[in-house]
């Protein structure tokens, strides 16, 4: 029986609403699949921020060495800069483990309407491939002549033939596995920013290897135009990680709800955890009022069981959501529907569990 040991991170807002049904769905699952969950539930957020001065104390990423995975809910707060939160919690989990990988898929499911005039369900069906440790997310910078009118700010960006290479060749070996239009799509802005083509030669240089894998690049901009005038045209698309984050953030809501954008940060090497969170935000303005759409978390803890190798179980969870979306009764305000958060998770959990 695998025993997967398991941090908590709830967070803020309705990262806790959410966070309670992925669990629930977790827990309904595992007596069928011979699975023993070892939760272990941290309380690092923005009321741990203000009572501690820290997003998260000092041990945190040695603690979290001994999990298999972080599932994590959301974090921000209005009272508190964005950059403290990301800077504080998210970034060093990232890099301390190495997670190299941000994998955010994009599906227009059936039962959901893009905002896109025309779209049918699975037109939109595509996967970001987002380098996750590198870049302009680096925090190398700082500020002179500060709070005066001769303020400057400079931010450097870090990219490494490592580390375009091995998130450019996950990209093609994805393509290869989903094995639907057989392509990637590589996106940067090396006209303007020219140190940006040591990205471009590595992609030139490893889609040399994939013969079977057909590839473009774009520009940012020509990308996200793309992304709204002819979505059903990606299948795989990398990107740096300033510009993978823009573009999943579109890649989500043509799809009709940020609730359903599941997301990964992944370091592929099992040894130390991945971390596993929606890409929709904290959402101040309703949480705790039983709207929130947990489909996104739940999408979220499906990528998680297949990271741990429970891919029966992953594929299920899917399957679950799936279901509730085709048939339309059971759904939350932002799909249209009236029912909550609570009862979603209660719905995708009856099914799970067999």
């Amino acid at each position: 029986m695998p025993n997967h040991k398991i941090a908590i991170v709830k967070g803020d807002g309705i990262g806790v609403d959410v966070v309670n049904e992925g669990m629930k769905v977790l827990d309904a699952l595992a007596p069928r699949y011979g699975i023993t969950w070892d939760y272990t539930e941290f309380p690092w957020s923005s009321d741990y921020y203000f009572e501690h001065g820290e997003m998260m104390p000092s041990t945190a990423l040695k603690t979290l060495e001994q999990f298999n995975a972080v599932f994590l809910g959301a974090v921000g707060h209005p009272d508190i800069q964005d950059n403290i939160t990301l800077d504080g919690l998210l970034l060093p989990i990232r890099r301390r483990f190495d997670q190299y990988i941000c994998l955010r898929p994009s599906v227009l499911y059936p039962g959901v309407k893009s905002p896109l005039s025309g779209k049918k369900p699975y037109d939109i069906d595509l996967a970001v491939i987002r380098e996750n440790t590198e870049g302009e997310y680096l925090n190398i910078g700082g500020f002179a002549y500060h709070q005066t009118p001769d303020e400057v700010a400079v931010q450097t960006a870090v990219y490494t033939k490592k580390g375009c290479a091995r998130a450019i060749r996950y990209a093609f070996e994805l393509a290869r596995e989903r094995g639907k239009k057989n392509h990637v799509t590589s996106i940067t802005k090396s006209n303007a920013l020219g140190y940006m083509t040591i990205w471009d030669r590595t992609f030139e240089e490893i889609s040399e290897e994939y013969a079977d894998i057909e590839s473009d690049s774009l520009l940012i901009d020509a990308a996200c135009m793309d992304l709204v005038r002819r979505p059903e045209a990606f299948d795989v698309i990398v990107a740096p990680n300033l510009f993978g984050d823009i573009v999943t953030d579109i890649g989500a809501i043509i799809t009709g709800s940020m609730g359903l954008a599941s997301s990964a940060n992944i370091n592929p090497d099992t040894s130390v955890p991945s971390m596993f969170e929606p890409t929709h935000g904290s959402a101040p303005d309703i949480a705790g009022q039983g709207i929130a759409n947990p489909m996104a978390q739940i999408l979220t803890a499906a990528m998680m069981l297949r990271h741990l190798g429970e891919y029966k179980a992953a594929t299920d969870v899917d399957a679950a959501v799936l279901k509730l979306l085709e048939q339309g009764e059971i759904l939350t305000p932002d799909l249209g529907g009236s029912s909550t958060t609570e009862s979603v998770g209660d719905a995708i959990a009856q099914l799970v569990s067999g």
